[in-house]
């Protein structure tokens, strides 16, 4: 059939009622959101933002209500979508905003494609890797891997992907979403190393969704976390307060869960594989540590300051 692309829509969408298809390549993928209130009836108030690209730029893509459970799961990054009965609106302004790991690629900021089980029933088709052809021009992932020994020289709020070994997994915590609210955040605490560093990187890991994930994180797993942001605080020796923090785009993969994800291409993964195949696992084993309380960064000396 016709293909249209993401260049054209912006510049036409708004004198149309119907379009193309779309073929498009999934960059980004955000956490699951509920928006669901107790006054309103809603069967469905899901939510969920995909960051997708084909060979004229990015945008935004928004899969709504029932389709969400039917299709989040199944949507992941690299996956390649043939989108039909799609339709386009102005982007919402507020929403975040992931860091491309390709910086010259263009960004279609004014439209989103919104996925809908009605008005029009968006019909979605995932296209298998291995039927996906050169000549569609479909943009490759690219990721932002950094290693321990990078990280005390980037600024506060740096967008970063990481490797490294599990040495120590705190309990899940809970931390208010805002004062005087019912909801929170589950959130642990990670320690994990690539041999760059004497330090490990410090991971403030949010429960993401990705449950299946985040509840079996331990000790001697290979952890890779994707859009981690990096916070200083600089108000005090910033070297010794410095931790990487998920961001609403993060992804968590563990061992077992690493198999044809895009980044296993990437030179540094693969230079901490190398180094990790040199390593003895017994000695490892003796320098890792499981759950307790991590008081990180550490409280002030006294309690008025506290």
């Amino acid at each position: 059939s016709k293909l249209t692309n993401l260049g054209h829509l912006e510049m036409t969408w708004r004198s149309r009622v119907r379009f193309h298809p779309l073929l498009v390549r999934i960059l980004h993928k955000s956490r699951l959101r509920y928006y669901g209130k107790p006054e309103k009836a809603m069967d469905m108030p899901y939510q969920a933002y995909f960051e997708v690209a084909d060979g004229s730029g990015m945008t935004s893509m928004v899969l709504w209500s029932s389709l969400c459970p039917e299709w989040y799961n199944s949507m992941k990054v690299g996956t390649v979508l043939l989108l039909e009965q799609y339709a386009i609106k102005d982007s919402y302004p507020f929403k975040t905003q992931p860091t491309p790991g390709d910086s010259q690629m263009k960004r279609f900021a004014t439209i989103e494609i919104s996925l809908n089980d009605r008005n029009p029933p968006t019909k979605i088709s995932i296209i298998p890797e291995e039927m996906v052809k050169p000549e569609w021009g479909l943009p490759e992932v690219k990721y932002r891997f950094i290693t321990r020994s990078e990280l005390d020289d980037l600024p506060h709020n740096y967008s970063c992907d990481v490797i490294g070994l599990v040495t120590f997994v705190g309990r899940a915590e809970r931390a208010r979403k805002r004062e005087h609210c019912e909801d929170f955040w589950l959130y642990r605490w990670a320690h994990a190393i690539d041999g760059t560093s004497d330090h490990p990187f410090i991971l403030e890991l949010f429960a993401t969704s990705q449950p299946d994930v985040f509840e079996h994180i331990h000790p001697m797993t290979y952890l890779v976390c994707t859009q981690m942001r990096v916070v200083r605080d600089l108000t005090e020796n910033p070297s010794s307060t410095i931790y990487l923090t998920t961001s609403n785009e993060s992804q968590i993969f563990i061992t077992g869960w690493h198999k044809g994800q895009p980044y296993t291409k990437d030179t540094k993964v693969k230079n901490f594989i190398q180094w990790m195949k040199s390593q003895s696992e017994a000695d490892q084993i003796k320098k890792t540590v499981i759950g307790g309380y991590y008081p990180f960064p550490r409280p002030p000396d006294n309690l008025s300051d506290y």
